[in-house]
């Protein structure tokens, strides 16, 4: 499946837009909007348009990480990918490898200095020196926590996760996907992925 078949039409397909039930990340609610009619959307898939509140569909890729095709950890620490808007200059968090998914929640322990010292000064360029991207994200929620996690869950609906702190169960469920994807495309319409990591 190429890249721009998950995002095309299909007159064949049921599905009008990407609202199939899926909980998206906590961190990106009223930032993304639905997409119309997906190609492949998977049943434990949450896909997304990212936009900001005023209607920004434009953004500048900060990062900190190794641009390899894909951005990716380095050998110190996980990536962080955050958008920024081209006309505020706000950044929005996309992924920190020490904070989202499966792992980072409840398996990966890091320390002070690697969750502090990852400097955000890199900016994403395609290969044809575009720096202005619309951003679609993808995250695949494969994993039962009713099943898993369940009997751990206190009366207050709260979880423990790995660095010992207690976060809803619902948001750990949310932010606790199995894998992400990020696209970037173009003002020329080229679309490209720069994340795709595996969280669990």
């Amino acid at each position: 499946m190429g890249l721009f078949d998950i995002f095309k039409k299909d007159k064949d397909s049921n599905v009008s837009t990407t609202d199939n039930g899926v909980s998206g990340p906590t961190f990106l609610e009223g930032l993304t909007e639905h997409i119309e009619n997906p190609k492949n959307l998977l049943s434990h898939e949450w896909r997304r348009r990212l936009i900001t509140p005023d209607g920004q569909e434009k953004f500048r890729i900060k990062f900190y990480g190794q641009n390899k095709g894909i951005i990716v950890q380095t050998d110190f620490a996980p990536q962080i990918v955050c958008a920024v808007d081209s006309s505020r200059g706000k950044e929005i968090l996309l992924f920190d490898g020490c904070k989202h998914g499966y792992n980072a929640l409840f398996s990966d322990v890091f320390t002070d200095e690697q969750i502090k010292n990852r400097p955000m000064t890199n900016f994403y360029c395609d290969p044809d020196g575009n720096e202005l991207f619309e951003i679609i994200i993808s995250t695949f929620n494969g994993i039962d926590y009713e099943e898993e996690f369940a009997d751990q869950v206190d009366e207050n609906g709260l979880i423990e996760i790995i660095d010992g702190s207690k976060i809803e169960f619902d948001k750990a469920k949310r932010n606790g996907y199995d894998t992400i994807r990020i696209w970037a495309i173009n003002e020329a319409g080229k679309m490209r992925e720069i994340l795709s990591e595996e969280c669990s």
